[in-house]
């Protein structure tokens, strides 16, 4: 067993067995997706969030793995690598620890200290830090020479020496550390001459702001760090000064007499020349860390959330993209979400084309069927829902409608992907199917969005970009896995995150299924050019065909299962499809006798699972909403008032709520429940239904205070 199981599965307290073999899954090349439905059994039944945790971490030890090699590398090369020094770096898998270990041996720029042990001081300063020496200026005369002018220069130079081994100590740094860690403060002021500005407006809360580090929360810290890269703010980390000197004097000082003086005053100038300022740099660089992890987190969850958002399923649909002067651009599509038609109609001011817009739309969804109506959520929403609901109330069936956001819209309609789709529609056409087939299917139509631009994280542009990317990714792969995708009608963009394919093979799947129509098996992959044995493996069973040849195919039940379950339909005397629709002779069967091999109680209770409900969709149904009709700009709103909200937004501190007047309240996470909430995603989550009771409103700072709590 290698060391990184041991380390991985102690700090993610998980069985070193189910470690083990979840990493040599993935050396594999096993998908993260896969091994959580596909290899419970290697596993021990762990989920899709540790075996992503059990990846990350992995790869983190692979990186630190690889600056031993270079540290190594570099003493050794020095001449200065000793056994002592070898087993240290190699047992140590903590990258703060290592680089400490390291700083004594790194090359680095000449500095003061590298100066004075040129001119031949260091035999001074191991003089003066022996403290013995009675009158350190007599013995310092012996140092004048060449460069080193007088006494004076000389003992400089010997106390710049002992201030950057002080300040490179692996003790010192530690008791700073400790000491930064227990009573570090964040402090942010203004810019004197920005106060005034507008810009500098939405910071003034953090015009004079201080905390202890570790209670700052993630969204303060990430608001401070943006006022600061944007000018408007100087930002510390500070800690008592005085008593991290008292400490490290106590150490390195022993006695009151003439060297034990100089020594102090090489402590105090490695103190606040050296080592302070190095570790409120790692300070400040661990702190704004953890604030990204967190931001992360919550943007991470916010996608997951809001793609796996209810779908109205495969329904005729009409698209609007609602405005005011330039009018409301309407679309149908059929229930593949195919483009049938299009016109923009002018139902408000300035143009108040209202009669001729009615009768158009009334045409519209006679002509082709309309089942449902999205509506984008931006401009001239809530008067577009009214005007339709108006319009469609006479006729019979009237299509439901629903409001949609429209968040991210824009960039895929002006996307390289949406012109080759459309590539004789212009932008406002494009947004307008977005629109529509975001109600059908939101998960389909998101995945072709770059998730940053879905307006669902805060802070999204400060935080660590190649994290962020690498967790979006990660949550839209497994949350297009834990779907399941239909093979015939999925496109090229869901295709890509499904497990094992990746753009090209995504792209050969499509180019296949145009040129032999559509896949009647799982089987055919196999012929799709480059989907070799080891993609069919981890892609099949998230991959579905409806009516096809196999009623298995149309299931999560994955191909290598195919044998056990026609086993069961064999003894129970009935065909596999008999045994999916009949629940007698599925509730007969007693799984344990096909234990065997790979197959084990994990894999046949999901193969149960799934025969009793084939192609299940995983997310729940969708529901209509309605704003309340008294309020529709933020004039309209009285505190106390009691309203309707969906939730667009959640943060660390709260919810942002839609209550329908083009600006999103704020429920403080204080004021979600009548009790302590430590994390918002427990009592809400997105596109959430919820009520409101408006708390304040801030006119000046366009800001609406709500509460859950009445």
């Amino acid at each position: 067993m290698n060391i990184f199981t041991k380390i991985i599965a102690s700090e993610l307290q998980l069985p070193q067995q189910g470690v083990e073999n979840t990493l040599k899954l993935l050396e594999d090349g096993c998908t993260i997706p896969f091994i959580s439905r596909y290899r419970k059994e290697r596993t021990g039944g762990l989920d899709e969030v540790q075996i992503a945790k059990i990846s990350d971490m992995n790869e983190r030890l692979k990186e630190i793995q690889k600056r031993k090699e270079t540290i190594v590398k570099t003493i050794t090369e020095q001449g200065r690598m000793t056994n002592e020094l070898q087993q240290r770096i190699d047992e140590t898998w903590s990258a703060t620890v290592l680089e400490d270990i390291y700083l004594p041996y790194k090359p680095k720029r000449r500095t003061r200290a590298a100066v004075a042990r040129e001119q031949g001081l260091e035999p001074l300063a191991t003089l003066l830090m022996m403290q013995r020496e009675q009158q350190p200026r007599k013995a310092a005369e012996r140092f004048v020479r060449g460069d080193v002018k007088d006494i004076d220069a000389a003992l400089q130079g010997a106390k710049d020496i002992i201030a950057e081994q002080v300040s490179e100590d692996e003790g010192s740094r530690q008791q700073v550390r400790q000491q930064f860690r227990r009573d570090a403060v964040i402090r942010s002021k203004v810019v004197s001459k920005k106060k005034e500005t507008d810009e500098a407006a939405k910071y003034s809360d953090y015009f004079d702001f201080s905390e202890p580090l570790r209670r700052c929360s993630s969204h303060r810290l990430l608001a401070m760090r943006r006022g600061e890269a944007e000018g408007i703010l100087r930002v510390t980390i500070t800690t008592d000064d005085e008593q991290c000197i008292s400490r490290l004097c106590r150490h390195y000082v022993h006695g009151n007499g003439p060297c034990q003086r100089l020594v102090a005053e090489a402590v105090e100038d490695g103190y606040k020349r050296l080592l302070c300022p190095s570790i409120e740099t790692e300070f400040a660089a661990s702190s704004k860390e953890r604030a990204d992890d967190e931001a992360i987190k919550v943007f991470t969850e916010n996608l997951r959330q809001l793609l796996l958002s209810p779908p109205l399923g495969q329904k005729r649909v009409m698209g609007i993209d609602p405005g005011f002067r330039t009018g409301c651009k309407v679309v149908c599509l059929d229930a593949q979400g195919n483009l049938l038609y299009h016109e923009a109609i002018f139902p408000h001011p300035p143009v108040n084309h209202t009669m001729q817009a009615r009768m158009h739309l009334q045409k519209m969804i006679s002509d082709y069927n309309i089942e449902a109506i999205a509506i984008g959520n931006g401009t001239a929403s809530r008067e577009t829902k009214e005007f339709v609901a108006d319009s469609v109330s006479s006729l019979q069936p009237s299509p439901k409608l629903f409001v949609v956001s429209e968040d991210g819209a824009s960039i895929y309609s002006a996307s390289k992907l949406a012109r080759e789709e459309f590539p004789d529609e212009d932008v406002t056409v494009r947004g307008a199917v977005s629109i529509g087939r975001r109600l059908m299917d939101p998960l389909a139509e998101l995945v072709k969005i770059d998730a940053k631009s879905i307006g669902v994280g805060q802070y999204q542009h400060d935080v660590d970009q190649t994290k962020l990317k690498h967790s979006l990714d990660q949550t839209v792969e497994l949350c297009v896995n834990s779907v399941g995708i239909d093979l015939n009608t999925a496109s090229q963009q869901l295709l890509t995150y499904v497990s094992g394919l990746g753009p090209t093979l995504a792209k050969n799947i499509v180019d296949y299924r145009r040129e032999n129509g559509a896949f009647d098996s799982r089987e055919k992959l196999k012929k799709v050019p480059r989907l070799g044995p080891s993609a069919y493996e981890q892609c099949a069973g998230f991959l579905r065909i409806r009516d096809g040849k196999n009623p298995l195919d149309n299931t999560a039940v994955h191909p290598e299962s195919y044998a056990v379950v026609e086993h069961m339909a064999k003894d129970c005397g009935c065909s596999v499809a008999e045994l999916i629709s009949d629940k007698t002779k599925r509730e007969s069967i007693d799984i344990k006798r096909y234990v065997g091999g790979e197959i084990g109680l994990p894999t046949l209770n999901d193969i149960m699972q799934e025969l009793e409900k084939p192609g299940r969709d995983p997310r729940q149904q969708i529901e209509e909403f309605e704003f309340d009709p008294r309020v529709k700009e933020v004039d309209d709103l009285v505190e106390g008032m009691i309203l309707p909200g969906i939730v667009t937004n959640i943060t660390n501190f709260g919810a942002f709520v839609d209550i329908g007047v083009h600006q999103d309240g704020l429920v403080h996470i204080s004021q979600l429940a009548n009790k302590y909430v430590k994390d918002p995603n427990d009592v809400v989550h997105l596109h959430q239904h919820v009520q409101v009771k408006v708390l304040a409103i801030d006119r000046r700072r366009n800001r609406i205070s709500l509460t859950m709590k009445f």
